[in-house]
């Protein structure tokens, strides 16, 4: 008869594994990435992938501190990929030659219009009353 323990085993034996497929072709997306992008959802991916690691190992060994260095590392990561996205748009380039400005909309720098200053309007003269000792 199959026991619940065996059960427990065999998955984490399969999710070891396929964690360790999906790490090492997320390293390789990561080294090879043609885009910056690529190269940080990649990044991301293997903080996920990390913590799917902890997570199992926690499983196994029964030490539930592990599960809280899981969430702090997601929280970690999270905050991380926010930062790369930050640079990204920053820095004005996203893919092979596009530009987006700091809304996501697509720009290219020479179909811009330049925008002058409009010419001030003239101030106009007030005219002045002049208060004689009469009028008070």
């Amino acid at each position: 008869m199959i026991t619940p323990g065996l059960i427990v085993d065999y998955a984490s034996v399969f999710a070891l594994l396929a964690l360790g497929i999906a790490f090492l072709l997320t390293v390789y997306r990561a080294v090879v990435g043609p885009t910056l992008p690529d190269r940080i959802i990649a990044l991301d991916m293997l903080v996920g992938i990390v913590i799917g690691f902890i997570a199992v190992i926690a499983l196994r060994s029964g030490y539930t501190l592990y599960i809280d260095i899981a969430i702090s590392l997601g929280l970690v990561g999270f905050l991380a990929t926010v930062a790369f996205a930050r640079f990204i748009l920053a820095r004005g380039s996203v893919g092979e030659g596009e530009t987006h400005d700091f809304r996501g909309i697509r720009t290219d720098p020479a179909a811009q219009p330049v925008l002058e200053k409009p010419p001030r309007p003239a101030k106009q003269a007030k005219p002045r009353v002049s208060r004689s000792k009469e009028a008070k």
